[in-house]
């Protein structure tokens, strides 16, 4: 199909399924002396839910959700749902935002408007984007594959067909995090003359470091890297080890549980974000609950795990990137990379680390990191053609 407009609008019967679950909830118990190092806390759990039941209306949610400019597009037999917001300034520069997990399409929305509309600002009108946040398959209102094989390169060949078939974008930028991360460098990997750079805020767990047996060779940043992600795994992987070996066994506890899924999605906005262990400094229980729904909502928890199996299994070696990458590194984000290992990998142009802020960059810290992308690509307006 073409490009078509979109509109979220999701039914009274699923909202009324909702309600009656979270009316009617069969909770666990939890030791006396634990608090979340054993998974996520029951009576903040609790908090949270009493809130979503009692208070939360996603009918609210979703009229603001409806302000961006979204469409849907048919590529490679999945239907794709974005947000494409055009930019106000004189020679607006295209770039696709691509977002992981947990989180959505959501992870932008903040940013969007720093992006399109810098002089809304405090910006130069000269640094405007036209901005496109697609929804992986998947997820959210993207549809859900239903074969396998959509890893992150099989992502990144839709989001080439995306931006020049479907929008007409002879050039652009593109940035991510986590599997936007990956997403993002096979674009440039396989795509490099489509692309001006790219912006990446993380660049996930380096496997050929884990399991290289040349320590010799290794620097000592390499070598530490590698003791602190061996730790991090055997501590906090274990959803990874799961959705990258049972999704499916996993996905029908989540899938009839909106409790359960909350609990799974909001222990790694705790344990990810710079909040120092409150959640409720960092993001407000509508945010974490509108992104909790757009997985409920949409039965897209289990196909959104997938991603996991797939990249596990599927994906194929990625070389040397030759494109121009900036890489801005937030403090309190996962396994923070070695900087020869990225300078080995990447041609990398411009390197920061930033004030503050974890994982879930753009929800965190949108300010800086809109003020991030635009330093970045701003020796590439010139040759915007578009």
């Amino acid at each position: 199909m073409a490009v078509e407009r979109f509109h979220i609008h999701i039914s009274d019967e699923i909202l009324d399924d909702l309600k009656y679950r979270l009316h009617h909830i069969r909770w666990p118990d939890q030791l006396e002396d634990s608090d979340w190092d054993r998974g996520t806390e029951l009576n903040y759990l609790k908090s949270l839910v009493s809130y979503w039941r009692d208070q939360y209306d996603w009918r609210t949610q979703e009229s603001q959700l409806n302000r961006f400019s979204q469409f849907c597009c048919n590529i490679d037999g999945i239907d794709v749902h974005f947000v494409h917001e055009r930019g106000k300034g004189p020679n607006p520069l295209p770039i696709i935002l691509t977002h992981g997990w947990p989180d959505s399409y959501l992870r932008y929305q903040k940013i969007i408007p720093l992006l399109t509309d810098p002089v809304s600002h405090g910006g130069d009108p000269e640094d405007s984007f036209d901005v496109i946040v697609p929804s992986l398959p998947g997820f959210g209102f993207s549809s859900r594959p239903d074969h396998s094989g959509v890893n992150n390169f099989r992502v990144s060949e839709m989001w080439a067909k995306l931006m020049t078939k479907e929008l007409g974008y002879k050039k652009f930028a593109a940035a991510g995090g986590d599997i936007g991360s990956g997403v993002t460098r096979y674009l440039a990997s396989n795509h490099p003359e489509l692309l001006f750079g790219i912006h990446l805020t993380d660049i996930g767990i380096i496997r050929n470091l884990l399991t290289s047996h040349e320590q010799v060779t290794l620097s000592e940043e390499e070598l530490q890297y590698k003791k602190n992600a061996l730790e991090w795994i055997s501590l906090e992987g274990g959803y990874m080890s799961l959705q990258s070996t049972r999704p499916q066994t996993l996905a029908y506890g989540l899938s009839d549980s909106p409790v359960g899924l909350a609990g799974w999605i909001i222990e790694k906005f705790r344990a990810w974000s710079d909040c120092n262990g409150n959640l409720r400094q960092i993001f407000s229980e509508d945010e974490l609950i509108t992104h909790i729904m757009v997985y409920w909502l949409t039965n897209t928890i289990g196909s959104s795990t997938r991603m996991y199996y797939e990249n596990s299994h599927s994906l194929p070696p990625l070389g040397y990137i030759e494109v121009p990458t900036g890489i801005a590194l937030f403090p309190a984000d996962i396994l923070l990379p070695p900087k020869e290992w990225a300078v080995r990998n990447l041609n990398i142009t411009r390197w920061t680390s930033m004030a503050r802020g974890g994982h879930f960059t753009a929800m965190e810290e949108p300010e800086l990191l809109a003020q991030e992308i635009r330093a970045f690509y701003k020796p590439f307006r010139a040759k915007n053609k578009n």
